[in-house]
């Protein structure tokens, strides 16, 4: 078990690598990806049964101990990606099926690649866990409501298929993992040390199925749609941390916010996509889902090493002074 646990840490922390590596293969060969595509939202029941498996009652305690910090991150959540993707796509003029892509990822919950990112930034990661869990309860019911809201110009939308989607990949699996977690507590705590793996797999699995199904529209506004994720990725994080800096939040919640902003469960778009509108809606979603895992390890680095900095200042300080 100990060389499965090194190999998924290991695994977790090259996750960009590899999304990028089989994006890669899934553009060079796409036959050998295609067939993964009807198994997008199984693979992501899978890592929400993950998510199950690692949630405890004590990740809920930040809600009751920091309302207000959970209540502004859950409603950035909610606020600034869907309001950023339905500007980003009404001012570029995006066909509908890009334009629905934009606005469906923005409306879905935190990831919790999130709360990784937010304890390498050194900020609140108890906060971060509390602010994704609470916003990925939510999802069966904002995100079919906001994506109905705001995309519907542009393509029909069902928000009852869309719930009943979220609350089969989402909530169940969930659910079931608290269960089994609470049935074989012992049994899931070994389990969960593999998860970072299966995570990646599956991940890694979605995007390139995504890819491998979208090759020729990829290459024809591939780049147009990279640059729309980029601008999407980045004004949330920035946006997301001003929020909290204006509303006087302490600097490791506004990391915590930031990052949970910026970084969505692009997953969870990718399969909704797929299920609900074409395999190109499906595409800004497997682009944010790798973008997202470079800027996040580039942020969460730069505040750690600020963080650090701080540390050391007073110390050089003292020498200087004694």
């Amino acid at each position: 078990m100990n060389i499965l646990t090194k190999i998924s840490k290991t695994a977790g922390n090259t996750f960009a690598i590899w999304v990028l590596i089989f994006a890669g293969l899934a553009m060079w060969i796409p036959s050998g990806f295609t067939w993964i595509a009807p198994y997008i939202s199984i693979l992501l029941g899978i890592i929400m049964f993950g998510m199950g498996l690692t949630l405890s009652f004590d990740d809920f305690k930040a809600v009751l101990k920091q309302p207000k910090s959970v209540f502004i991150g859950v409603a950035a959540q909610f606020i600034i990606m869907p309001g950023l993707a339905y500007l980003l796509a009404t001012g570029f003029n995006l066909s509908p099926e890009v334009a629905v892509g934009v606005i469906l990822v923005g409306c879905c919950p935190g990831g919790t690649a999130s709360n990784v990112m937010t304890f390498l930034a050194k900020g609140n990661t108890a906060l971060s866990v509390a602010v994704t869990s609470v916003s990925t309860l939510l999802a069966p019911f904002l995100t079919p409501a906001l994506t109905y809201l705001l995309a519907s110009k542009w393509l029909p939308v069902s928000g009852t298929d869309m719930l009943l989607s979220i609350i089969q990949i989402v909530l169940i699996p969930i659910v079931l993992g608290l269960v089994v977690k609470l049935v074989f507590k012992t049994q899931a705590t070994e389990v969960t040390k593999a998860l970072p793996l299966v995570s990646v797999v599956t991940i890694v699995a979605v995007v390139a199925a995504v890819v491998s199904v979208n090759k020729e529209k990829i290459l024809e506004s591939g780049f147009l749609i990279l640059g729309i994720v980029i601008l999407h990725n980045v004004l949330g994080l920035a946006i997301g941390f001003l929020a909290a800096r204006i509303l006087k939040m302490p600097f490791a919640d506004q990391k915590a916010i930031s990052i949970e902003v910026g970084m969505q469960n692009s997953g969870l778009g990718a399969a909704l996509a797929t299920a609900h509108f074409s395999p190109l809606a499906a595409v800004p979603s497997a682009i944010f889902s790798v973008w997202h895992n470079i800027s996040g390890p580039i942020l969460a680095t730069y505040w750690a090493k600020q963080a650090d900095k701080k540390k050391v200042e007073p110390i050089e300080t003292l020498d200087r002074i004694g």
